[in-house]
């Protein structure tokens, strides 16, 4: 692909990006590390979808979610803490991502701690909050007696004129914030949006997943540091690709529990497993260097017990040495040896960093997609497969002759087949497996798990 049409995608892209929320408006919460922030969001989304710690810099990336108030309908991001000048790498990277966040914004929530009383990075976010030219609301959380109400004083010396005071934990005094919030915010026409297909990028700490998702969207929105571990949080970014929209789900890495160092860690592997028990199709993310090693397969076969699109995607391939003539071939061969007997997964080799074939990735995905809810008429089945079942019958059991008289497809989520017969106890999986590859060979269900299920007609 050339720099040109490169740049034109990755100008689209971003387009995409910048107008998500278009036709409703986004507030964005900001303040330092370790002021309730994310207590404050998971109340107003009514769901707990970032992670709460009393350590400093849980949240990293920024989150999206939906709120309203009084009928108007908003969009919420919650932002890791700024901390002006520090030398801390994911630090430095919050604080973009901080700033990145007041751009997109229709109105900012500064939120500050009334037990620690006005601090130094306090005072730094103050002062790049009075150079922005938006609705900016002080919030003053923990505020949950008069002592406290009166100690909130002290926050007039920022120079942002009134304070709202809340107690984001039980939820004290957050009506009559929310009234001044909407009725400052402009009006904006709200859509109902339908519920979008959910891609989720999974696989082992430090693989490339968030750079796969920055490069495709064209912005840094996800951190990105040699730190395996970076993300720990599942989160969702709309993408418009090959006239197809959906949510990309970035994930924290996954690794054996033995590995799993504390409950930060914990909670952020607990809440890749629900994105990939939510999604519809996973885009598995493995390091060439390291090999389709047992914990990469581990986070395969849960995508297939799920019942999940799969897509495998080999990143850093570039950084693969003594690649020969066949070590594609190669390669692929020994993926498929470890995922038998369910090899029919389109894997896709790519480099992040050079950003080679990761649109062939997401196109390949998308295809997944569209296997998985594709739906096949009854009479096509029949038509098809009646014939090649009559040529090859299930083998005779304890003298028993079986005989299939009818298929359809059933209504779910996923292929799941229905094979009507006479003696369903007696089917073998051997024989299973043959119609569920005789499937495979006529209507194309590449990279999705099929269901085959024999019942008595």
């Amino acid at each position: 692909m050339n720099d040109t049409k490169y740049n034109e995608i990755i100008s689209i892209s971003l387009y995409l990006h910048q107008n998500l929320f278009k036709m409703s408006n986004i507030v964005a919460i900001v303040g330092r590390p370790n002021v309730g922030k994310s207590t404050f969001f998971n109340r107003l989304i009514q769901r707990r979808e970032a992670i709460v710690d009393a350590t400093s810099g849980v949240t990293r990336d920024r989150h999206y979610g939906k709120s309203d108030w009084n009928g108007k309908e908003f969009s919420l991001i919650d932002t890791g803490g700024y901390v002006k000048g520090s030398d801390d790498i994911f630090e430095a990277e919050i604080d973009k991502q901080v700033e990145l966040a007041i751009d997109e914004a229709d109105a900012i929530i500064f939120m500050v701690d009334v037990e620690s009383g006005v601090t130094g990075m306090d005072e730094d976010v103050a002062t790049l909050l009075r150079k922005v030219k938006k609705p900016v609301f002080l919030v003053v959380n923990k505020v949950d007696n008069a002592k406290r109400a009166e100690d909130a004083v002290e926050f007039y010396s920022l120079g942002l004129g009134d304070y709202f005071t809340i107690a984001s934990i039980n939820g004290s005094g957050t009506g009559d914030l929310l009234d001044a919030l909407v009725e400052a915010l402009p009006e904006k026409e709200n859509v109902e949006e339908a519920e979008l297909p959910r891609f989720a990028v999974v696989g082992r700490p430090n693989a490339g997943k968030s750079s796969f998702i920055n490069a495709l969207i064209g912005e840094d929105r996800y951190i990105v540091t040699d730190i395996a571990g970076t993300t720990r949080d599942s989160i969702d970014t709309k993408y418009n690709r090959f006239g197809f929209e959906f949510n990309l789900v970035d994930t924290a890495g996954i690794r054996r529990k033995a590995k799993v160092k504390d409950d930060l860690e914990f909670y952020s592997v607990m809440r890749s497993v629900r994105a990939i028990e939510h999604c519809d199709v996973c885009l598995i993310v493995m390091d060439a260097t390291r090999g389709f090693d047992g914990q990469v397969q581990n986070i395969f076969w849960l995508a297939q017990r799920n019942r999940k699109g799969i897509v495998i995607l080999v990143n850093k391939w570039d950084l693969v040495e003594d690649k020969g003539n066949n070590s594609i071939k190669e390669y692929e061969r020994l993926i498929r040896k470890e995922i038998e007997p369910f090899t029919d997964v389109p894997i896709v080799f790519i480099s992040v960093l050079n950003k080679q074939r990761i649109f062939k990735a997401i196109e390949t995905a998308v295809e997944v997609y569209k296997n998985r809810t594709k739906k096949i008429k009854t009479s096509v089945l029949n038509d098809v497969l009646l014939p090649i079942i009559e040529h090859n019958p299930p083998p005779a059991y304890k003298g028993k002759f079986v005989k299939i008289k009818y298929i359809m497809q059933l209504p779910t989520p996923q292929p799941q087949f229905a094979f009507f017969c006479n003696l369903p106890q007696y089917v073998r999986e051997p024989y299973k497996r043959f119609l569920e590859n005789k499937l495979r060979e006529h209507f194309n269900f590449n990279g999705v798990p099929i269901s085959v299920y024999m019942r008595k007609k």
